[in-house]
């Protein structure tokens, strides 16, 4: 239980660092943007792979290597049916009318939706028994929470929110990953026999976020180049880390 609590509020931290540095850049260079949206892409992919995707092949040879896939597509279309309700929160938060404040607010609503699967990602490699794959995992979260918190704040401004509602929303975005954490962690904790199944589903939802959100969002603005050598220099960052833990 102790660890958990040090995982959670390590991740929480992390978010706070990010909208902390939000705050004291809210105008962000759009080139410096993508490229750490970028390594912590490449972060997330690596941890992804070698805490989730890895374990849970080598949990699940008794039941068949199946179980891993379909709890990969599991994953992603529990977040692809998640992000159906961001529309829904529009309106939710005080911020002046306008397309602008709309995808605004979108935006915020997305990272704190998958912010959840990420938790229970985190909570979920606790069922491995393995400090390496917990490591690897959480880190990878909590390093691309750094420039997700960051990115969060500028658009709140500029939207009209003022920085004490930005504050609020960026903790309620990273509080919802620590329930995530929490979640995750006592599933498995009742029950092994979901382990592969449970380590699959969450690579699935950070998978889906990588491919379907963080790499499309660093080609848009013509980085396409530098964000990829990001993903690539946060994937072995990554690597170096999973070797020094185990």
């Amino acid at each position: 239980m102790s660890l958990l609590l040090i995982t959670a509020g390590g991740i929480a931290l992390c978010s706070f660092v990010g909208a902390v540095i939000g705050f004291a850049f809210e105008n962000i260079p759009p080139r410096l943007e993508d490229a750490l949206t970028g390594a912590a892409a490449g972060i997330m992919l690596c941890a992804a792979i070698l805490g989730l995707v890895v374990p849970s092949t080598e949990f699940s040879r008794g039941s068949g290597l199946w179980l891993p896939s379909v709890g990969i597509l599991c994953g992603a279309l529990f977040l692809t049916l998640l992000n159906r309700a961001g529309p829904v929160l529009t309106g939710a938060i005080g911020m002046r009318d306008g397309a602008g404040s709309q995808r605004a607010l979108l935006f915020v609503a997305a990272i704190a939706i998958h912010h959840f699967p990420e938790g229970i990602a985190a909570g979920v490699s606790f069922g491995t028994g393995n400090i390496s794959d917990v490591v690897t995992v959480t880190s990878g979260i909590a390093f691309q929470n750094v420039p997700e918190a960051m990115i969060i704040i500028p658009p709140l401004l500029k939207s009209g929110t003022g920085k004490r509602r930005a504050a609020f929303i960026a903790f309620v975005s990273g509080a919802v990953e620590v329930v995530g954490v929490f979640a995750g962690g006592f599933a498995v904790s009742f029950s092994t026999a979901i382990l592969p199944f449970a380590l699959a589903f969450a690579a699935g939802t950070m998978l889906y976020v990588i491919v379907d959100d963080m790499v499309p969002q660093t080609h848009i603005r013509g980085s396409g180049r530098l964000s990829t050598y990001a993903t690539l220099f946060g994937f072995c960052a990554m690597l170096i880390v999973d070797y020094l833990v185990g």
